[in-house]
């Protein structure tokens, strides 16, 4: 019996020893292949990604905004033009599909300069709801007209980054939004005959500020946001302004990656001169698409 006992001890002495001997390989083997892994994800310099701090960037894609616009034109006899809200009182669609490009050049380390270029056109017939009176002419209850916005929009901008490492960028922006817009109504249908036709047309520059931001967030993504904002009263001339983005870049293979954002922007300009009297107001947001193609060489990211 006691020999029966003695070799149960034995046994179970060596079970148990082996037992923590094969768990204290397994943890290590684990702890090696996470240790493993972790440097294989991380082992990467930023500076040299091929799509992270090139000299040069063009991206080119699709917009998809909700629109909301309202315009007044007073007439040149001194009469008031009614507020027109083009999507309701108008027919205009809310959300469209448009076209934007974009360029940037990375002078140095903390400087950049962006150009960006975004065209909208719209246009619509309905018959109308309630009197509107455009410039020097007023458009019945029941009439049917066709209407038409072309809008612009050009922007450049100067970036200084204050804080710049290889993983993250944080600085300023400085840059004016240019916008050429043409606005226009004219009876259609039944009613063309009375030849009734009225546009305006003007460019508005319109300086900004802001701040803006970038990441690496992993080897092949990263994050860009930034947001703008100013007012400004010369003369006969009042503007404001305010516009954000936010991008998630992808690289797909080498220099092309695919960038996912969501932008926006609202502008409102007053004007009071002879040839155009009332103000402008337009805002849209929404979501983009869009392909990057980033070259030249890298830009020297100090490590510190």
């Amino acid at each position: 019996m006691k020999k029966l006992v003695y070799f149960l001890i034995i046994l179970l002495s060596c079970i148990y020893a082996n037992a923590q001997t094969t768990a204290a390989i397994t943890e290590e083997n684990i702890l090696t292949e996470v240790e493993t892994n972790d440097r294989k994800i991380q082992n990467f310099q930023p500076d040299d990604l091929p799509w992270h701090g090139r000299r040069f960037k063009a991206t080119a894609g699709m917009f998809f905004p909700v629109n909301n616009t309202e315009v007044e034109v007073n007439g040149t006899n001194g009469n008031i033009g009614t507020d027109i809200d083009f999507e309701r009182d108008l027919g205009f669609q809310n959300n469209t599909v448009s076209f934007f490009g974009t360029f940037e050049w990375r002078a140095s380390r903390r400087s950049r300069f962006n150009l960006e270029y975004f065209y909208l056109k719209r246009d619509s017939r309905k018959v109308l709801q309630k009197e509107i009176e455009f410039k020097d002419h007023v458009y019945p209850v029941n009439a049917e007209i066709a209407a038409f916005m072309d809008n612009q929009m050009i922007r450049f901008a100067y970036g200084y980054a204050i804080v710049s490492k290889p993983k993250y960028e944080l600085g300023l922006l400085i840059g004016a939004h240019i916008m050429l817009a043409d606005v226009g109504i004219s009876l259609a249908g039944n009613t063309a005959q009375v030849g009734y036709r009225d546009n305006v047309n003007f460019t508005a520059p319109l300086p900004d500020i802001g701040i803006w931001g970038e990441f690496v967030l992993g080897k092949k993504v990263g994050l860009y946001a930034n947001v703008n904002y100013f007012a400004l009263k010369i003369d006969d001339i009042d503007g404001r302004i305010i516009s954000y983005n936010l991008s998630v870049l992808y690289n797909v293979y080498k220099d092309f990656s695919l960038t996912a954002g969501y932008t926006g922007l609202n502008f409102r300009l007053d004007v009071t001169r002879p040839k155009i009297d009332g103000f402008f107001k337009w805002g849209y947001n929404g979501p983009t698409i869009a392909a990057t193609y980033s070259f030249g060489n890298h830009v020297k990211f100090y490590k510190h």
